[in-house]
């Protein structure tokens, strides 16, 4: 029940279908910047969601399964690393909401978006700040952005084992500082990002 609780009863005029988004991967040195965008179906209710970060392994690829089979909606948007490069990671991440909330079989006529930032979108929308804790759409769609990348980085891992990305999922950690240093950036690093522009001399 406490999980129930946790999410607070967000009330929009004129509302009637509601999408939340969410990104994840802005701070790593390598992949895509992932979003996620969903629309939750009232008469088929999912317990236990929450920020992404919050849970298990387990429990996250349990709800990724739960969540695409009973949301009414939900698409994935995404910028590579060369987008990223381009852009820079904001604008970026912006642009993967838009693609997330562009893709979904149903138009929302609100979405709420994680964090402080909207980007532009062709229905309302506002920015909530820790959304992943305090609005049901935006755990759904930090669950499936977070599991979509993470199975990405662990896709890059078996190609690239020597940098770790399974366990550290592409964030500057000393073991990706370190293999880094050793072995240089792949065609997946952001070169824009310093720690890869110092390795490949571009800073």
């Amino acid at each position: 029940m406490a999980e129930k609780k946790e999410f607070e009863p967000f009330v929009y005029p004129q509302a009637h279908c509601i999408a939340g988004v969410d990104e994840v991967g802005r701070g790593p040195l390598v992949g895509a910047v992932v979003t996620a965008a969903v629309i939750l179906d009232p008469n088929n209710p999912i317990e236990g969601l929450t920020d992404s970060k919050k849970l298990t392994e387990k429990k996250r690829n349990l709800l990724f399964d739960e969540i695409k089979e009973k949301a009414l909606s939900w698409s994935l948007g995404r910028c590579e690393a060369d987008e990223i490069d381009k852009l820079n990671i904001l604008q970026a991440t912006m642009v993967a909401m838009q693609r997330a909330v562009a893709g979904l079989s149903v138009q929302p006529d609100y979405v709420l978006i994680d964090g402080n930032k909207v980007p532009e979108l062709p229905m309302a929308a506002q920015a909530v700040v820790k959304g992943d804790l305090r609005v049901a759409e935006i755990s759904a769609a930090s669950i499936i952005a977070k599991v979509t990348r993470d199975r990405e980085m662990e896709v890059l891992d078996a190609e690239f084992p020597q940098y770790g990305f399974a366990k550290h999922k592409g964030y500057p950690t000393k073991a990706h500082f370190e293999a880094l240093e050793q072995y240089g950036a792949i065609e997946q690093h952001r070169k824009s990002f310093k720690p890869v522009k110092r390795v490949l001399g571009l800073d």
